[in-house]
């Protein structure tokens, strides 16, 4: 049985969330969610992100410690996705974009990423960038909705996802298009109906893609490399500066 943790990088508790991340996961995974202690709600910003950042690592650290085969970091950002990679040993750290672009990228030529509002997209550009996915990258296609927009009104996120899909496969050429936003969750099934193409969901990819990496650990050994850009930060350096004392996090560096 595989331990999965989902970290809800935003204050409080959703159980539409919850219940949805329970039917997405394969039969032999246990998943759970953690909610921040502190954290904004919503991680539209960068500095509402640069916030919620370090709470993510020392949550994902804290996971490993605990026992789980594998955190999600819950933002399509992918806050902290490097820095959780460097200080983990074992535990799989997975991330909404990364996931979701690799997977469009093998079942069509050209992607589109559908954001709530514009001002998202500069951020997640420098994700398609780094991921070397940028040539694949036909458009972002904005729908004008918040991210807590999503669910308040789901007849009107569903219309407004629907019509910036078409535009998006019609007239920028896209053959697969990726909800760029964790909060978009539930409507890519009905989306993908009407369009013909694949819709990514980031839940769907990043727990999946979770459970496909902790299976190629177990059976071949494939973890990141820790020769390189995941190398960890030395641990005497980070003891002997006292910066889990100073982070509140004693408790996940040993002494």
């Amino acid at each position: 049985m595989k331990r999965i943790l989902y970290i809800h990088p935003i204050a409080g508790v959703d159980h539409e969330l919850e219940d949805y991340l329970q039917k997405i996961k394969g039969p032999d995974s246990e998943l759970s969610m953690a909610v921040l202690d502190r954290a904004p709600q919503h991680l539209e910003y960068y500095y509402y992100g640069a916030l919620a950042q370090a709470d993510l690592v020392h949550r994902a650290l804290q996971a490993e410690r605990e026992g789980y085969d594998a955190a999600i970091l819950g933002c399509f950002y992918d806050p902290g996705l490097r820095e959780a990679r460097e200080v983990v040993q074992h535990t799989v750290i997975m991330a909404p974009a990364e996931s979701s672009l690799h997977i469009a990228s093998m079942l069509g030529h050209r992607f589109s990423i559908l954001v709530g509002r514009r001002k998202w997209i500069p951020g997640m550009l420098e994700n398609v960038i780094r991921y070397g996915l940028a040539p694949r990258l036909a458009s972002f296609r904005s729908v004008g909705l918040g991210v807590l927009d999503f669910h308040r009104d789901p007849a009107l996120t569903a219309r407004r996802l629907e019509e910036e899909a078409r535009r998006a496969v019609d007239e920028d050429g896209a053959e697969v298009i990726v909800l760029g936003c964790t909060m978009q969750y539930g409507f890519f099934r009905e989306l993908q109906n009407k369009l013909g193409v694949p819709v990514i969901d980031p839940l769907v990819a990043s727990v999946r893609m979770a459970e496909l990496f902790v299976d190629l650990r177990d059976s071949f050994g494939w973890s990141p490399s820790k020769v390189g850009e995941y190398e960890s930060p030395p641990l005497a350096e980070i003891t002997s500066w006292g910066l889990p004392k100073t982070y509140g996090v004693e408790a996940l560096w040993p002494s």
